[in-house]
């Protein structure tokens, strides 16, 4: 990786790390991981696209893979270079994701109280409406 490519990968990676939102921490963001992971299984989370989650398979595949340590045994320093790049990738990808699923949890936690606290009171359309509006 050419030192203009490794300066890029690293200064996208300090912005997703730096949160542009400032209310979700990094440490936040780590921890929702293995939920969004989850929920993607589950086929809640439909915002992380098939091909994003392939991706971020695929490149913890291309790291861990033993096929990979051949560069670095021959040109060490262009294997690291290639591990460390697939690693920024892949961190950046999911810090970014987890913020947004994040997101998405707090929203959907938010409108579960409002539906609690205002069912029965007769207030706005009820939450069957509101899907079948969306479904439109």
């Amino acid at each position: 990786m050419r030192k203009e490519n490794r300066a890029a990968a690293g200064a996208a990676a300090w912005q997703v790390v730096q949160n542009t939102r400032g209310d979700i921490s990094v440490w936040q963001r780590v921890k929702a991981v293995p939920r969004m992971i989850g929920a993607r299984a589950k086929g809640h989370y439909k915002e992380l696209t098939p091909a994003k989650f392939a991706g971020m398979i695929l490149l913890v595949v291309y790291i861990l893979s033993p096929v990979d340590f051949i560069p670095e045994l021959l040109v060490p320093l262009l294997g690291i270079t290639d591990d460390v790049g697939a690693a920024v990738w892949l961190t950046t990808m999911l810090l970014g994701e987890s913020e947004r699923f994040v997101t998405w949890e707090r929203d959907g936690r938010a409108q579960e109280a409002f539906d609690r606290d205002n069912a029965g009171a007769g207030t706005g359309p009820k939450k069957s409406d509101r899907k079948a509006a969306s479904e439109n």
